[in-house]
Order: structure tokens, then C-alpha cells, then sequence
């Protein structure tokens, strides 16, 4: 196995942006997999807000191990850069045949960061199958604000997924984005561990930036989904590019001028 981080690409950043997560299937080995399930069964101990990840976590566990898988750790450098520190973590478990899902929500409070964002890192170290009720997620609504449960009475949009994936995979999440955890239909129980880094840098051009004009960088981040309103979608490309100028110090970037032409101020010339 390779020892480099592997940082992601411009493509992989602004899929990011504009979906407000993104999957690495199956990259957690299994020996990792079964060490974690067996600590989560147990339980873990807290860790202080504020504390450094680099510390944060004994050498012995397993999610000392996942964090420095080489696709792990580039993924975390290249969205939150170097020593994040440890906003909370938490074990996740949904009962068998336990008859109630979660409630559509966004993570704490209304949180005003125009520039900036935490990620939560999602760990299923078993398989999950759509019986066992994976996390719920609405893609492009992280950048959306509302407050904790504001969405609670929506049960269903078009174009929301639920994710079903293979053991060893890790979601990485915008803090903002709409999810839930579903209904666990089989006799085991589901587990998942979430861990929520906060940056101490600022989180521009962090990751591999080769490939920063590619065109594919702008059609990502001018995707569009089921769920969106014909005019408010312009809204949340509107909120993808400042957040992608800021990511990469580019004052100019835009998609179809969106922002462009709200922004523009043309000042007095001189006519001597």
C-alpha cells in the first residue's frame, strides 16, 4: 500500500461544492474494519472540542489507523488542510428492527460561514444494504442554511439518496448538508462512526490543483438537482461560486456570470 496522501483533484473539490459530499467506496481495509466494529461495539471515549487531530487519537486505534490510510488523509488535507482539530466524534447506531428513523436535519445550529466549512467524516465499517437504513442525504442543499431540524417535516425529496455501499467506506460531508439516519429493517445492528474536523488554515488551494482549469471543474459545479426550484436553483450556483473563489483565491471565476453580473460596479473614468 502506498504511504503518500493522496490529495483530490479540482474535479473531486468542486463535486464537493456543488453536492456537499463525497464517497471513497471500500477503501478501509478489512482488518481495520473489524477492529473498528468490535471498539464500537465496546464504545468509545470522548475527545475535548479543540483538541488536535494529530493527538486526538491513541496509535492502538482503529481510527488512528483509518485516518492515516494515504486516501483518507489526502481527502481530509485537501478539504481541511493540516491539523484540523476535533470538533466532537460520535458512534452511530441504528437498532435492529428499531421502527423509527431520524427526523431530516442539519448539524447544530444556522452556521453563517461564507468561506469556509468543517466536514464530518461518515465510516461504515460493515456493508450497508438499503434494508439496514443508510444515511439519508440530500445532495446540493449544504449550502442552503437552516437550523437543525427546520426540514423535519419534509420526508422525501426528489433526487435525495440513501446510501447503500460496500464495508470500509467513508463519506465526507459540508457540515451544512440535509441528512437523516433511516430504519434499520434486519436483525443486526448498523453501526457508523462520525468524526467532525474543524480547519485551523485557510482552506484555499489546499489539495492537488493540476487540473484547476479543467472544464469539467465548471460543469461540476453547475450541476443541478431533482429537488431544486426552477429559479432558486440559481441561488445555490450562485452560493457554489463564491465558495469556489474562495477556495482557490480566484476573484473572477463564475458560471454563466451568475455572479458576474450582480457583483458589477463600474467605476467614474477619466475622460482627460
Amino acid at each position: 500500500m502506498s504511504t503518500s496522501k493522496q490529495l483530490l483533484t479540482s474535479v473531486q473539490v468542486a463535486r464537493f461544492v456543488a453536492q456537499g459530499f463525497l464517497r471513497l467506496d471500500g477503501v478501509v481495509p478489512q482488518e481495520i474494519n473489524e477492529q473498528a466494529v468490535a471498539a464500537l461495539t465496546e464504545g468509545l471515549p470522548g475527545v475535548s472540542y479543540g483538541t488536535p487531530l494529530d493527538t486526538a487519537f491513541a496509535p492502538d486505534t482503529f481510527v488512528h489507523e483509518l485516518l492515516a490510510l494515504p486516501v483518507v488523509a489526502g481527502a481530509v488535507e485537501s478539504l481541511v488542510g493540516l491539523e484540523p482539530t476535533v470538533d466532537h466524534h460520535a458512534v452511530h447506531v441504528r437498532e435492529p428492527h428499531e421502527g423509527q428513523a431520524q427526523p431530516l436535519h442539519g448539524d447544530a445550529i444556522i452556521d453563517v460561514r461564507p468561506d469556509a466549512f468543517d466536514i464530518q467524516l461518515m465510516y461504515y465499517p460493515h456493508e450497508v444494504t438499503a434494508e439496514m437504513g443508510g444515511t439519508l442525504s440530500v445532495p446540493g442543499s449544504h449550502l442552503r442554511r437552516i437550523n437543525e431540524t427546520d426540514v423535519g417535516r419534509v420526508q422525501n425529496l426528489r433526487g435525495q439518496t440513501r446510501l447503500t455501499c460496500p464495508a470500509g467506506t467513508v463519506v465526507l460531508l459540508h457540515h451544512g448538508i440535509w441528512h437523516s439516519g433511516r430504519r434499520n429493517d434486519t436483525a443486526g445492528r448498523r453501526y457508523m462512526y462520525k468524526l467532525r474536523l474543524n480547519p485551523t488554515v485557510p482552506q484555499v488551494r489546499l489539495w492537488d490543483v493540476s487540473d484547476l482549469h479543467d472544464p469539467a471543474v465548471a460543469a461540476e459545479l453547475n450541476t443541478y438537482f431533482p429537488w431544486y426550484e426552477q429559479a432558486t436553483a440559481r441561488l445555490e450556483i450562485y452560493n457554489r461560486v463564491l465558495l469556489w473563489r474562495a477556495l482557490t483565491g480566484d476573484d473572477s471565476f463564475d458560471v454563466e456570470y451568475w455572479v458576474t453580473r450582480v457583483s458589477n460596479r463600474p467605476t467614474l473614468r477619466s475622460h482627460a
